[in-house]
């Protein structure tokens, strides 16, 4: 139902708000009052050259440590130095720019881990093996195959993920962060270590997750990727944010040129 005549429509809560950031490691300023936000259902994107800040504001986002400044927002509500744990718990799960599956474990171990986010009987209930944790296990299983499945990697649902082609390893590593069913998914340089072929099926992949209505933060040196698959961009450099708009916009941008002006 519409508002009343003359009344403004209440604006959007974005998914993600992120004001007035600041973080230092010692004396350098990493991360200097960036402020953006992101929509639920996009694919945003935050690009710069290396040393900008992108991971650290990954990270930040993430809850892998708390700001020194700033507030970090999740649909509304103050997630500001909130564990990495605790964030994945309300919805928030990653990737990482190295590989980070479980040595001697499978495919499917691998994924059914990023579950566990999800899962309502505790530490000491699976220690005892309690009815509630034998419930979280069938259904951890079940939701992993069912991701593998949508991969076409039901397969290899028993093979060692640390002996799979690297590619391969990318999309076991997002399988298992979209198994825990999240709101946002952050991705940290996917494309890392792809050739084109895998990088234009990376892409395809991350469009069928926001299809899937899972809103997609990524950081990534790879700009045919980025300006093929982003709804929005942000730019930093040296820590501070120089530009945000669309990919076309951010490509005309005269400050993003200067930037990345001589660079592959």
């Amino acid at each position: 139902m519409s508002g009343a005549p003359g009344t403004a429509a209440a604006p959007e809560i974005p998914l993600l708000a992120v004001d007035g950031l600041h973080h230092w490691f010692g004396g350098l300023h990493a991360i200097d009052g960036v402020s953006f936000s992101c929509r639920a259902g996009a694919i945003k994107a935050i690009i710069g050259p290396n040393g900008a800040g992108k991971s650290t504001l990954f990270n930040l986002v993430a809850g892998s440590f708390p700001p020194a400044e700033g507030r970090v927002s999740l649909a509304g509500r103050e997630v500001t130095g909130f564990p990495s744990h605790r964030i994945a718990s309300l919805g928030v799960m990653r990737t990482f720019q190295s590989s980070r599956l479980f040595p001697g474990m499978s495919v499917l171990e691998n994924v059914m881990a990023g579950r566990y986010a999800r899962g309502r009987s505790g530490f000491l209930a699976g220690m005892l093996r309690l009815p509630a944790a034998r419930r979280d296990e069938r259904d951890a299983r079940r939701r992993a195959l069912e991701t593998l499945e949508h991969f076409g990697m039901a397969d290899l649902a028993g093979a060692d993920a640390r002996s799979l082609p690297f590619g391969r390893q990318r999309i076991v590593e997002i399988a298992r962060a979209l198994v825990g069913e999240p709101r946002l998914l952050l991705l940290d340089e996917p494309a890392c270590g792809l050739n084109i072929q895998e990088t234009e099926r990376l892409g395809d992949l991350i469009r069928g997750i926001r299809s899937r209505g899972v809103t997609v933060l990524i950081v990534e040196h790879d700009m045919s990727l980025v300006m093929g698959i982003s709804d929005e961009v942000v730019v930093l450099d040296r820590g501070s944010l120089v530009a945000e708009g669309t990919p076309r916009e951010v490509q005309a941008d005269p400050r993003v040129v200067a930037i990345y002006l001589g660079e592959a």
